[in-house]
């Protein structure tokens, strides 16, 4: 399969319409995780470049893009969304090339990408003007305006950046934002490429900016930034506590998607024919590197012999491969770094007393060169263990069984995340019963993992606070402003 001319060679910053140096003129790699090969050489902005893109940013708001209206905020988004359509092969296939995911599974990101930028197409008046009754003496008309907050500031992951980017893009060029963007240091190649589109598409010099780098130095910039008005952030509870910390400063607004352990219930009464693969994949979906993954799969006690049997040899079935290979279930973990972390809790969870039933080895033959982890089950888990309490990021699925709803209820939400969560049941009532019972920010019945977004997620407790995608994040780009006008 042919590389796309985009990949390789250096990758500089794009700020303010043009492609720039960092002001250090340092330089990191980008791996392949399929067969650790560079791909590219990516610039390494830091907090000087930081300012340069926030107070251009800000130039951009100031000027000709606030005087926009909302019918040429959404034939820009139009045209961006037709310039997608027609890349979306190669945008693709340097999200599998940079991050590792099979091509089918980020030709479908791609495409979930263009279906988001076309609901932000029909969000382009949410800045709107509104009257409101009042009980005020005289002749007084009172009117609600919502305007554009500013500058955002996006900091988004490594585990699917060809769609993470969009979350921030769209809901900034529906409203009048305008957007600093940071990639994850191990996965820039799209976010740059969608940069580019961008740019061929007509947004104006400014809006959107970005600065690839570390998040220690580049991405601590960006959210301390007194010039900075609003953040959106995806990755690690730790890294959130420090953006909220840098948050201060200014009092910017955030929005914070962290980590997750998702309970996914199977009861007695399940279709196992669609719950073993579907709860399965609900974990080794990326590899495991999804938030939302169901990784404590709860089954109830007397199905649990035979359904753990059914996932050791569903798992069998899958292929671990590059992602260009046809036919690849599980591409690589992202990095070394990432490799480590997951065979580091498969060794934890055998110290702890769980029972590998399947995996749980990193992939050798022609394999050894790339981040390769077999799919993974342990049986016979219960609720404090390590591998069932803290997030992994692969493709390790813990088996805990429980006796009745209320014991599923009580040990799904027995964890400090609440990001997602899974039922699968033939009873009604027991679907709405549990549905209503986890504590998380979206609940799947009998399917895992299936977004909208005109309908959004988003997080509860650790797993963070703001909504991604629908009206309601659309508005959380926009300020509140009151006019009271005496007509007399």
């Amino acid at each position: 399969m042919m590389v796309p001319p985009f990949v390789g060679g250096s990758k500089k910053l794009f700020i303010g319409g043009k492609w720039v140096e960092p002001v250090s003129g340092k330089a990191f790699d980008a791996i392949n995780p399929a067969d650790g090969q560079v791909l590219a050489r990516i610039a390494q902005g830091e907090a000087a470049d930081i300012d340069k893109a926030a107070a251009t940013a800000r130039t951009a708001f100031e000027g000709p893009w606030s005087r926009w209206t909302p019918v040429e905020r959404q034939r820009l988004l139009l045209r961006v969304l037709a310039l997608v359509e027609a890349h979306a092969d190669e945008l693709a296939l340097i999200e599998t090339l940079d991050m590792g995911a099979p091509l089918a599974r980020s030709k479908g990101l791609a495409n979930f990408a263009a279906q988001t930028i076309l609901f932000y197409s029909t969000q382009t008046a949410a800045a709107s003007v509104t009257t409101h009754q009042n009980s005020l003496p005289g002749h007084m008309m009172t009117l609600s305006h919502k305007a554009p907050l500013g500058v955002v500031g996006g900091i988004i992951p490594w585990n699917g950046p060809l769609m993470s980017v969009w979350w921030v893009v769209g809901p900034t060029l529906a409203t009048g934002c305008t957007a600093v963007i940071k990639p994850a240091e191990d996965a820039c190649l799209s976010t740059l490429r969608v940069a580019e589109l961008l740019q061929e598409a007509g947004v104006p010099d400014g809006v959107i900016n970005v600065v690839t780098g570390y998040g220690a130095d580049a991405g601590a910039a960006l959210a301390a930034h007194p010039g900075v008005d609003r953040v959106a952030f995806t990755g690690s509870v730790e890294t959130a506590r420090r953006i909220i910390g840098a948050s201060a400063g200014n009092i910017k607004r955030l929005q914070l998607e962290l980590g997750g352990k998702s309970p996914d219930i199977v009861f007695a009464d399940a279709d196992l024919n669609l719950a073993v693969p579907g709860a399965a994949m609900g974990v080794y979906g990326n590899s495991g590197q999804v938030c939302l993954a169901g990784t404590r799969l709860f089954v109830q006690r007397g199905i649990h012999e035979e359904f753990v049997t059914r996932l050791q040899q569903f798992t069998a079935t899958l292929k671990v491969g590059s992602g260009l290979e046809p036919g690849v279930n599980l591409g690589p973990l992202i990095s070394s770094r990432q490799l480590d972390r997951v065979l580091g809790y498969v060794d934890i969870g055998t110290r702890e007393g769980a029972t590998l039933a399947s995996g749980g080895k990193r992939l050798g033959g022609t394999l050894a060169n790339g981040y390769f982890v077999e799919p993974t089950v342990f049986a016979g888990v219960h609720n404090q263990m390590k591998i069932a309490q803290e997030e992994i990021f692969g493709p390790v699925i813990s088996v805990i069984p429980f006796d009745d709803t209320d014991d599923a209820l009580r040990l799904a939400n027995d964890t400090p995340f609440g990001l997602g969560g899974g039922v699968w049941t033939r009873d009604l009532s027991t679907a709405h019963k549990v549905s209503q019972g986890i504590k998380s920010g979206t609940v799947w019945i009998n399917c895992y993992g299936a977004l909208d977004p005109n309908v959004g997620f988003g997080g509860y407790k650790m797993s963070g606070y703001g909504w991604k995608g629908s009206a309601e994040h659309v508005d959380s780009f926009l300020y509140r402003k009151a006019v009271y006008m005496n007509v007399a």
